[in-house]
């Protein structure tokens, strides 16, 4: 198997289990850049890329590449001058060929993401698949374009992860650009709206930022239950709300609950957010998710048997996100083996994603697992000491406990070197708030997860 070929099997397991934007940072830029007596070389563009991919990926990454190929029995991280995607000149035309063969889904990438709006510009309308779960709030997205100001201002769009809300937010955005030239679209993470905001105040530029936001026809901001408990944030945000909307401005809003359900959002807010339109995308159904998976194909321009695309849209029923990733593992295979693909070939590539035998693991395995990703010892976890490196793995084997096997409280502490139910109460309810705002725990979670089960 050819470099090229090996690391985009690492991507396709990758991306199955880490979020899109962590994604990007950390893999962006990444390949293999040669491979001697069993160790494989993987190039990064700089040392910290190196040093978290080092901590956190080495055991996944690993695992991935002895899979596809049996004779690998290490990997080096090294900085590379120079992307790792170069090959050589007299491999170019072939692996240019190769490439037409299949093409993988752009988040893969940040090809087409406007360095002014934040927009890209593969989020359209006619890529968003419409059915019973988001009908409504696609309606609603057409109507906005068409009046901008004027109906359901602001917009406010809620459903679960993985349900569509990005995409049809950032189609707004590209429908606005498309109809009305010279109108202003700016769409943010409400992550990114706080990160720039603490900038501004410690370089003293608010009068910038706050042009900067209330200069635009049409704000976009997504995932807004991430400013909850930040109430400088808030503050400025709704003033920045109360600026747009006197001027007939467009606000649109996404989040994972209604406003009501907000914990910690400021009641004025919630009140903005409910005078305008709310609606909800719910997880899509059966035939909603067969259409996205061949549009998705079409696209590709690649053949692929009806049973394998309804094998996947049986089996991957909530996240597009896992849904396109099942999809795009599939295809990697397929491309890797060049030949006929068969569902039952299919069903053996994806039974990982699908199959987690929580039912065959125990308490030492979860200490184990844990004690292996942070490296310390299963002995420290189990001991009494304040260490923050010991504290935060000590608080996760806790939640899992609670998770995986729904012990009661003290009998967690009774396993956990014998501590009171409060304590354990505590370092639950801990990492169960910070799973919620902290990308990289949750990486961290499902790292974990996977290697408990030994996916």
């Amino acid at each position: 198997m050819e470099h090229t070929e090996l690391w985009q099997h690492v991507l396709s397991e990758v991306e199955l289990n880490v979020s899109k934007a962590s994604f990007n940072t950390w893999f962006q830029h990444t390949g293999i850049q040669s491979k001697q007596d069993g160790v494989v070389f993987i190039s990064v563009p700089n040392s910290f890329a190196k040093e978290w991919l080092e901590n956190k990926f080495n055991k996944f990454i690993l695992k991935s590449l002895r899979s596809a190929s049996s004779d690998i029995k290490d990997l080096r991280f090294v900085i590379a001058a120079t992307p790792p995607s170069v090959i050589p000149q007299k491999l170019k035309k072939k692996k240019e060929d190769e490439e037409k063969e299949i093409v993988l889904d752009n988040q893969f990438e940040f090809a087409g993401v406007d360095a002014e709006t934040n927009l890209n510009s593969k989020y359209t309308f006619e890529e968003f698949v419409v059915g019973s779960s988001n009908e409504l709030a696609h309606a609603a997205a057409i109507s906005v374009t068409k009046n901008l100001g004027t109906i359901y201002n602001p917009l406010f769009i809620y459903g679960g992860v993985g349900a569509g809300k990005t995409h049809l937010l950032q189609a707004i955005g590209n429908e606005v650009l498309k109809l009305y030239k010279g109108k202003k679209v700016k769409y943010v993470s409400s992550e990114k709206f706080t990160n720039e905001l603490v900038n501004a105040i410690q370089n003293k530029n608010m009068e910038r930022f706050k042009e900067d936001y209330r200069k635009n026809d049409v704000l976009i901001i997504d995932d807004v239950q991430f400013l909850a408990g930040k109430e400088k944030t808030q503050e400025e945000f709704f003033h920045t709300f109360n600026a747009l909307y006197e001027k007939n401005k467009q606000i649109i809003i996404s989040s994972d609950r209604p406003p009501k359900a907000i914990p910690t959002l400021e009641d004025r807010l919630q009140s903005r957010f409910e005078g305008g339109m709310i609606a909800d995308i719910g997880y899509p159904d059966y035939e909603t998710r067969l259409a996205i998976l061949k549009n998705k194909v079409a696209k590709k321009q690649v053949v692929l048997d009806d049973a394998i695309i309804e094998f996947i849209a049986n089996n991957f029923q909530k996240n597009l996100r896992e849904l396109e990733g099942a999809l795009n593992k599939v295809l990697v295979h397929m491309k890797i083996a060049k030949n006929v693909f068969s569902v039952e070939e299919a069903k053996k590539v994806l039974y990982p994603s699908i199959h987690t035998p929580k039912k065959n693991i125990n308490v030492k395995q979860i200490l184990q697992a844990v004690a292996q990703f942070y490296g310390v010892s299963e002995k420290q976890l189990l001991i009494k000491t304040r260490k923050q490196e010991i504290v935060k793995p000590r608080q996760i084997v806790m939640y899992l406990l609670r998770e995986e096997f729904k012990f009661s409280y003290p009998s967690i502490g009774s396993k956990i070197g014998g501590r009171d139910h409060t304590t354990v109460m505590h370092a639950c309810e801990k990492i169960e708030g910070q799973l919620k705002e902290d990308e990289a725990l949750v990486e961290e979670f499902n790292l974990i997860k996977k290697i408990v089960y030994n996916l």
